[in-house]
């Protein structure tokens, strides 16, 4: 039986979620616990990799076990054995064929941002003191819906078969003093939504026009397009499958 399990994660002491020879990885700690609980080899398949430092608010993975598990039990167990910073929220028998990566129709990021030294938030958020146009970098973010090929936000020497990205929402929100931008896409690059953020960043400063930032993606160049924003303040927050999400 294939069961996908539902979990969310604060990324500060890991190296990302994928697997690391040297180095503490997400994957390899919900692994050794489910393994060691189910007292068998387990598998795990995750939803898509997020880079070292990067938090995940809700993320699937799937795994393979012949016994019925009771999701309300398992839960219990696994968040009693697991670190303080990784929570299991459920896990959901499904069909064998479900596939928590490929399966996936779309995933939303979030990036936090506060313009105002807080002595709470460093961790979760990253702070940028200038000033900000707001209202120019959403204009700069609708940009994005007029193109599919994001090359030039990808990390470089990418070994991807296709640049092509569709986004489904990007916009900024400001509250105060916290700034959030969303993005809704039906798969990312490596590095994707952060160089994005901090090339919006740069409209935001007005180092870049909005027409830079067009020639910016026709470029496909990631030497054109801005920095790459630090890991903390990003957040994987959505990952929608048509099965478990009917409405």
């Amino acid at each position: 039986m294939r069961y996908f399990i539902e979990f969310a994660y604060n990324g500060k002491n890991y190296h990302g979620w994928q697997y690391q020879p040297q180095s503490a990885s997400v994957q390899e700690t919900l692994t050794k616990a489910l393994s060691l609980l189910l007292k068998k080899e387990i598998e795990l398949m995750g939803a898509g990799r997020t880079d070292a430092g990067v938090h995940a608010k809700q993320m699937y993975a799937h795994f393979d076990y012949e016994e019925t598990l009771d999701s309300v039990y398992w839960t219990k167990k696994l968040n009693s054995f697991l670190p303080k910073d990784i929570v299991v929220y459920r896990l959901v028998p499904l069909h064998d064929d479900a596939h928590a990566r490929f399966d996936a129709t779309s995933r939303t990021y979030e990036y936090h941002i506060h313009t105002f030294k807080d002595a709470f938030e460093n961790e979760g958020s990253w702070y940028h003191f200038h000033p900000l146009d707001v209202e120019k970098m959403n204009e700069a973010a609708k940009i994005l819906f007029d193109y599919i090929d994001f090359e030039c936000f990808s990390k470089t020497h990418s070994d991807v078969r296709t640049f092509n990205c569709v986004i489904k929402e990007a916009f900024w929100q400001q509250n105060g003093t916290r700034l959030v931008f969303t993005i809704t896409a039906d798969r990312f690059l490596r590095n994707m939504v952060r160089a994005i953020v901090g090339t919006l960043i740069g409209v935001g400063i007005g180092k870049i026009s909005l027409d830079d930032f067009r020639k910016i993606i026709e470029s496909k160049n990631r030497g054109n397009a801005g920095f790459s924003v630090p890991a903390h303040g990003l957040y994987l927050t959505k990952v929608i499958y048509p099965y478990l999400h009917k409405h």
